[in-house]
Order: C-alpha cells, then sequence, then structure tokens
C-alpha cells in the first residue's frame, strides 16, 4: 500500500476501558507510522493514550463512569440519555480544543456523538470505531423498532427525540436520529467477524471487520503460572459490572482446594476480599489483572462476555463459560455458545456445582478445542492493527 503523507487524525472516545481500550494499538500503529494522533477523552485516560504515542485533548464529560456502574439505571432510556446529555455540554469544550488545530481525519467511538458533528464541520473523512456487533440489513425492522417504538410513545423518550434531533439540526446536518446513532458512514469494526450476529446481511462497503487489535499488552505486566500448577482457570466479569460478591463465594466454593487446578480471581473494585471469607491457597485474589498474558496460559476462561472478553478467549483459544451481566454481553454469549467455544450460564444459576461441572466439563471437550483452534486462526486473517491502520489510511487518501 502506498505511503499516506503524514497527517493530523483526531480520535474522540468516552472514559470507559471497553471502548478506549480497542482503539489503543491502531493509534500506536497509526503514530508508527509518522501521523499526529491527537485523542479527545477525559482526564482519566490521558495517560493511557499518551502511553501510545497520542496526544490528549482533555475535556469534561458527565458520563457515569467504571467506578460507578449503578449510576446507569435499569431501564433503555436511563442508559441512553446520559450520551446525549454528554454530547450537549462535550460539543462546546471540544470545539474550543481543536479550535485552529483541525484534523485531516477524524475517527471516533460509537458513543463519542460530537465527532460526528465536528468532522461534517470541518468538512474532513470520518471514521467509526465500533468496539461492538453492528447493525445488519434489516436490523432496524427487526430490532430497532421493536426496542426504540414503544420508548417515542412515553414523556422521557418523546423528548429525547426531540432534543437529539433538534441538536443534529442545529448543526446543519440532515439526518434522523437512528441514522445518526446507529448508520455511520464508514466504519471499522474492531471485533471478530465471528462475534457478529447475521455477519452475512452486513454491509461490507460500510463495514469492515478487522478482528481484535490487541497488541502485546506489555505495559500491563506478564503473569507467571505457578510451579505445579495442572489447569489455570480465569474468572474475570471485567471492568464495569463486578459488585458480585455472592458469584465470588460460588467459584471460591466451586474451586477451592479443586485437585489439579489454579484458579485467578478478579473481584474488581467494588468487592472486598475480606467479603469472600476464606480463600483456598490453590485461589489468587485480585481486584485487576493483565488479562491478556492469564489467558495465554489458561484453561478455561469464566467471563462476562463482554466485547473484550469474548474476542480474547477466541484469539487464546481458551474455553469460555459465559456469565452475562449487563447490555450486550447476553448476545455475546449466545454468539460464543452458538460458535460451540463456550457454555452460558445466568447469574442465578450460577452456583458452585453449575460452575464446577461447566468448567470442568468444557475443560475436557476435544470437539471445542478444534472449533477454538480453527477460529483463532480464521480470527487472526482479519488483519488486526495493521489492516485497520491501513484502512485509516484509505480513507485519509479518498477523502
Amino acid at each position: 500500500m502506498t505511503p499516506h503523507k503524514p497527517a493530523h487524525i483526531a480520535m474522540f472516545s468516552i472514559a470507559a476501558a471497553g471502548h478506549v481500550n480497542p482503539s489503543l494499538e491502531v493509534v500506536r500503529e497509526l503514530v508508527a507510522r509518522g501521523h499526529r494522533v491527537t485523542y479527545a477523552i477525559p482526564e482519566s485516560f490521558a495517560e493511557k493514550v499518551a502511553a501510545v504515542g497520542a496526544e490528549p485533548k482533555i475535556w469534561t464529560s458527565t458520563l457515569p463512569t467504571d467506578d460507578d456502574p449503578d449510576a446507569w439505571g435499569t431501564e433503555l432510556i436511563d442508559n441512553i440519555e446520559p450520551f446525549l446529555s454528554d454530547a450537549l455540554q462535550a460539543l462546546p469544550q471540544l470545539t474550543a480544543l481543536y479550535e485552529g488545530d483541525e484534523p485531516d481525519l477524524v475517527l471516533y467511538d460509537i458513543t463519542a456523538y460530537p465527532a460526528r458533528v465536528l468532522a461534517h464541520r470541518w468538512g474532513v473523512p470520518i471514521v467509526q470505531f465500533s468496539p461492538n456487533l453492528v447493525a445488519w440489513e434489516g436490523y432496524e425492522e427487526e430490532v430497532g423498532k421493536p426496542m426504540f417504538e414503544p420508548l417515542k410513545q412515553t414523556e422521557r423518550g418523546k423528548a429525547f427525540y426531540d432534543t437529539f434531533g433538534g441538536w443534529i439540526a442545529e448543526n446543519g446536518m440532515d439526518l434522523p436520529v437512528e441514522d445518526f446513532m446507529g448508520r455511520p458512514d464508514r466504519c471499522i469494526v474492531v471485533i471478530p467477524k465471528a462475534l457478529q450476529p447475521n455477519a452475512d446481511r452486513v454491509d461490507e462497503q460500510r463495514y469492515t471487520f478487522v478482528g481484535a487489535c490487541q497488541g502485546e499488552r506489555a505495559d500491563q505486566g506478564e503473569w507467571q503460572r505457578p510451579e505445579g500448577a495442572g489447569k489455570v482457570l480465569l474468572v474475570s466479569l471485567g471492568s464495569t459490572f463486578t459488585k458480585q460478591p455472592g458469584f465470588y463465594r460460588e467459584c471460591v466454593k466451586a474451586f477451592g482446594d479443586l485437585p489439579g487446578w489454579h484458579v485467578v480471581l478478579q473481584i474488581g473494585k467494588h468487592v472486598d476480599p475480606a467479603e469472600l471469607g476464606a480463600v483456598p491457597g490453590n485461589i489468587e485474589v485480585h481486584d485487576w489483572v493483565p488479562q491478556l498474558s492469564i489467558l495465554r496460559q489458561a484453561d478455561v476462561f469464566i467471563t462476562h462476555a463482554g466485547a473484550g472478553g469474548s474476542q480474547e478467549g477466541l484469539a487464546t483459544a481458551t474455553p469460555m463459560i459465559a456469565v452475562p451481566q449487563a447490555v450486550d454481553q447476553f448476545g455475546n454469549a449466545a454468539m460464543l455458545e452458538a460458535l460451540g467455544v463456550a457454555r452460558q450460564l445466568p447469574t442465578e444459576e450460577a452456583t458452585a456445582e453449575a460452575l464446577r461441572e461447566a468448567v470442568l466439563a468444557i475443560a475436557a471437550d476435544e470437539e471445542v478445542a478444534r472449533k477454538l483452534a480453527d477460529l483463532q486462526v480464521q480470527t487472526a486473517a482479519e488483519g488486526g492493527t495493521k489492516r485497520a491502520a491501513d484502512l485509516v489510511e484509505a480513507e485519509l487518501r479518498t477523502g
């Protein structure tokens, strides 16, 4: 591919690990290719983006953070209102940050609504990064309308659509709210195609799957397999929906002193290790772990089936027990189960007995191992970081 002259690329995201992490290796690669990358992000992630060579552009967000998952509420409107409110107050900040420093191309996370307005205002090409599944042909009828039409009949729903539609129009864009939120001009999908529902109906002129862009993660440290450990089990519910002390106690009960097994139990920031009671010597408990390093050595992964964890399980060919907690995780868990590489357990059914039975069965299942090996090769062939950077540079050329 013909090298592109150095450009200023601006990336926009929110302060959430599941939205920032998928972009970091691509940013690192673009910087290595000589581009200047600025990254609009709240302060809490500034150090992380600077570490890959980007220049942080710091703005203040009103969104709940990973430290306060309960603030997202339980209803659909509770989940979507904060993103619009945040966008309305963020746009003036971002406009000021980039005044006189407008980029040649905009990259943006699926939640970064102001980025689409700014790219339109600046007249530059824009590319979305999706760390999650994307819409397929027929999605609106099959999923969108059944989910959102009832919302539009409520007072809060009407206000949301009126405010959002007015904001889009005020900024000179002629787009329905649904298209603004869910139909990007161009999108690089940083999940394996195997995790995409109805992948055969996805518009590949608009969406390109590149698989996981994981990198080596050397900065996160390396996990060392204890000497004499027969099999290794990693248990992690990710970084946000981790306030599940009862579930962790069931894991301790299920795998404590289980012959031949060593367990790494990540409990997140919201649970005190003392809530677990007595923990046997074959279980190590942490609030955070270098997940990819462990998965490269693990025999089974109990996961919430977030987009990041799901694709890391595929990339490392690790059999999974999916215990989804929220949002997209239920769909991801279903996809993993349909692929034949995971078994799904609802949280309320994840008793010590059920967990132990599921882990021992999947660890011994040769068909699961075969399917994982095939998927590992298939997802690696999607190109990952370098292909994503190639696609960004292609938009610079055509844009």
